[in-house]
């Protein structure tokens, strides 16, 4: 930091999105946690993590961040999101942009990947409803019926997952809940002839994309 950086003083906003790019836990949370401390309203804040979230995402695909930093981002946003979620929830006015259902599909228990996209879409504004790792395809259809999400999310990391997706969504066809929801996968073995093979709306290996896909789904439905 040159003098006429610290000659600027950051706004909290500022000092919050810098700290969470530069993957500065401790600072992250500590700014976080004084300005909830002032009781000062939240939507500032998620207004925060929705841009980081969208700069996480772009550094990620311009090669500049790896697995490992996706990994940190994503237990930050998810360590805020905490922290601001109960305040969230008592201001009535508060409109999520959407909702989503995601979990691990059935055979398959790996979860980090599904843990940032979790993290990631909170921050972008998603109600999420997380179900968890090895969820069987009747499970995601109880959670539809539940809860009437926008979007069903099935991660994966295994090629045997590819299968599981695919009844998972065959599922959901044969209960007549297909064409109420989007349907994205995600994981290490997923690509468009996967997408295609499984029935799924679109895929990515990528939880940025993924959440750039998602906002723009809820986009044109609220048109």
């Amino acid at each position: 930091m040159d003098s006429r950086t610290r000659l600027i003083p950051l706004s909290m906003e500022n000092n919050l999105l810098k700290a969470i790019v530069e993957l500065d836990e401790e600072r992250a949370l500590e700014i976080a946690r004084k300005e909830l401390e002032n009781s000062k309203s939240p939507f500032k804040m998620l207004e925060v993590l929705r841009k980081a979230a969208d700069i996480i995402g772009e550094k990620y695909s311009k090669g500049e961040f790896f697995v490992a930093d996706l990994v940190m981002a994503g237990e930050i946003l998810k360590e805020i999101s905490e922290m601001i979620r109960p305040l969230l929830k008592s201001e009535p006015r508060h409109e999520y942009v959407g909702r989503l259902i995601i979990g691990t599909v059935q055979g398959d228990i790996h979860d980090i990947g599904k843990n940032i996209v979790v993290s990631m879409a909170e921050a972008a504004g998603f109600e999420v409803i997380d179900l968890g790792v090895d969820v069987p395809p009747e499970k995601f259809v109880e959670a539809i019926k539940t809860y009437k999400p926008d979007i069903v999310g099935l991660s994966g990391l295994l090629t045997l997952s590819i299968e599981s997706m695919k009844r998972t969504v065959d599922v959901i066809k044969n209960t007549g809940l297909r064409d109420q929801v989007k349907i994205i996968i995600g994981g290490g073995r997923v690509d468009e002839s996967a997408c295609k093979y499984v029935g799924a709306d679109a895929w990515t290996t990528d939880a940025g994309r993924g959440i750039k896909i998602m906002l723009e789904w809820v986009k044109e439905k609220k048109r």
